[in-house]
């Protein structure tokens, strides 16, 4: 019977044990899948963000890896793990969220091959077609009897009489001549040494009167009839204008002297100063438009006949010569001209807009836009330019979009500055980046400390006011406001002009209206309002 009851009490015992087991087992269960309080999430929440480092916050190439602030006051930025440029080339990265960069009008264009159908522009002037130029001798000596065109600048006719001269040589020769001549007739029926001579003299004496350039009617007239002329009228070689008188009347001159000049300004020539850079692109038998102070509502066209073998050490620049018909004299001699010469290289390079290029003087770069408000600053080599577009040789890929608009508003607003001051890190000077930033000791728990009990957004660049807008002048892209105080600025209230960064943004503005702002300094004492919404 004890037996019995011991058995019974061992069974009992087990079977409490089993239950008592179970039980616990499903009370676990139960509270691992129970929902969590409001403490426990709070505990199991996600983890404050990691703060890199400080950079400048007016884009300077600065930064810090403990919180502080610049000569005017400004705190430094906290650029935060994930926020650090990242760029498959190594380059740094600009970021502008969506928003700014709608705000601020960018926009973008592919680099492609394209010819840049370059235009040369030069000044010049107009002169004489030199073989149109023709001086009026005397070939004897002698004086001038009278004058029938007597004024420079006159215009004259082919063949128009220009002047009467007298020379004893003249009639001298004249009546060796005519003696010459009457002797041939008398001897024409003889023959012999005699007539053969008289022959001679008279075909000498002619020779000689046709080389003195006497007009050959007047040498018909003295061999046919035998009379003799005091004097010999001279005439004009060409139509043209009278450029040079120097024949006075009265006067004495002697052989191979210039008496008059004609110039026929019929066509003209336009030398133009071409420089030096701009010489190899020219070519014989490029077209040219040529403008005129004198006529600015027309245009001449010509042709480029000769490039000059000289260069002016002076200028820099190389003589081209153009050629240019010249219907009703308007061209006139010593006129200053505007001159357009056609480039001869037609071959497609690679170019972009000439408003993607930044030129700090000492280098040139572009913006990329690698990714959704993701922008790359890149170092390029440019070569030719035109009009509108310019030649890079190094730097930029085909297809790739760069900035053309709105590029020192990047600048200004996403610290271009820094990133760009960034590329000559790789040569030895970096800046301290994430890798200088240690990432544990006193330098970071001073920055989780002063993170606190939650992370601050990162700051832009730029400073913020609020103001009554006292005038809108959309011509120039400007804005009058009477603002409070900026703080980060020290500023007190006053009333001054904005330039805007896009003419959308007086959009809706009028005297009187209150708004909120925010503005960059694009130059010293230049301030460029980037944003603009009414209170």
């Amino acid at each position: 019977m004890k037996n019995s009851f011991v058995a019974l009490l061992t069974v009992t015992v087990a079977a409490a044990g089993v239950v008592a087991g179970q039980w616990w087992s499903s009370r676990q269960h139960s509270a691992a899948t129970a929902t969590p309080t409001s403490a426990e999430t709070a505990k199991a929440g996600p983890a404050a963000r990691r703060i890199l480092y400080y950079r400048n916050p007016m884009g300077l190439p600065d930064t810090s890896p403990t919180p502080k602030k610049d000569p005017m006051g400004m705190d430094y930025i906290p650029v935060y793990e994930g926020e650090e440029p990242e760029s498959t080339s190594g380059a740094p990265q600009v970021r502008i969220s969506a928003e700014k960069v709608q705000k601020m009008g960018v926009r973008t264009e592919a680099a492609a091959l394209r010819p840049l159908g370059r235009v040369v522009r030069a000044s010049g002037r107009v002169e004489p077609d030199e073989r149109r130029v023709y001086a009026v001798t005397a070939k004897f000596e002698g004086y001038v009897e009278r004058l029938h065109v007597n004024a420079t600048g006159q215009p004259v006719a082919r063949g128009q009489a220009l002047f009467e001269v007298y020379s004893p040589e003249l009639v001298s020769a004249q009546r060796e001549y005519a003696i010459a001549a009457q002797g041939v007739r008398a001897l024409a029926g003889a023959g012999g040494d005699a007539a053969a001579g008289m022959r001679q003299l008279a075909e000498s004496s002619l020779l000689r009167l046709r080389n003195w350039d006497i007009p050959p009617d007047q040498v018909e007239a003295l061999a046919r009839t035998g009379e003799i002329r005091r004097t010999v009228t001279f005439r004009s070689p060409v139509s043209g204008i009278v450029t040079e008188k120097k024949a006075v009347q009265g006067m004495r001159f002697m052989p191979g002297e210039t008496l008059y000049q004609v110039t026929d300004l019929g066509a003209v020539w336009v030398i133009a100063d071409v420089f030096e850079q701009d010489i190899g692109s020219l070519k014989r038998g490029a077209r040219a438009t040529v403008r005129i102070d004198a006529y600015p509502e027309r245009t001449f066209s010509g042709t480029v006949t000769y490039v000059y073998p000289t260069l002016n050490a002076q200028t820099r620049t190389i003589p081209v010569r153009l050629e240019l018909a010249n219907p009703g004299h308007l061209l006139k001699p010593a006129m200053f001209a505007q001159v357009e010469l056609a480039a001869a290289d037609t071959r497609p390079v690679l170019a972009v807009p000439d408003s993607a290029v930044i030129d700090s003087g000492t280098r040139r770069i572009v913006l990329v836009q690698v990714g959704e408000g993701r922008f790359e600053p890149r170092e390029v080599k440019t070569g030719a330019r035109s009009d509108t577009h310019v030649q890079v040789l190094e730097g930029v890929r085909e297809g790739e979009q760069v900035v053309v608009a709105a590029n020192f508003l990047i600048d200004a607003e996403s610290n271009l500055k820094a990133a760009v001051g960034a590329l000559a890190a790789h040569a030895g000077h970096a800046a301290p980046g994430p890798s200088a930033v240690p990432a544990s000791g006193p330098a970071a728990t001073g920055a989780a400390a002063h993170a606190g009990h939650a992370a601050p957004p990162p700051a832009s660049v730029g400073h913020r006011a609020e103001g009554i807008v006292e005038d809108v002048d959309a011509k120039t892209g400007s804005l009058s406001l009477n603002h409070g105080p900026v703080p980060t600025l020290r500023w007190p209230a006053m009333t001054m002009e904005f330039k805007v960064a896009n003419e959308s943004l007086l959009r809706d503005l009028k005297p009187g209206t209150k708004v909120r702002f925010e503005f960059v300094e694009r130059e010293p004492g230049e301030w460029v309002i980037t944003s603009v919404s009414r209170m």
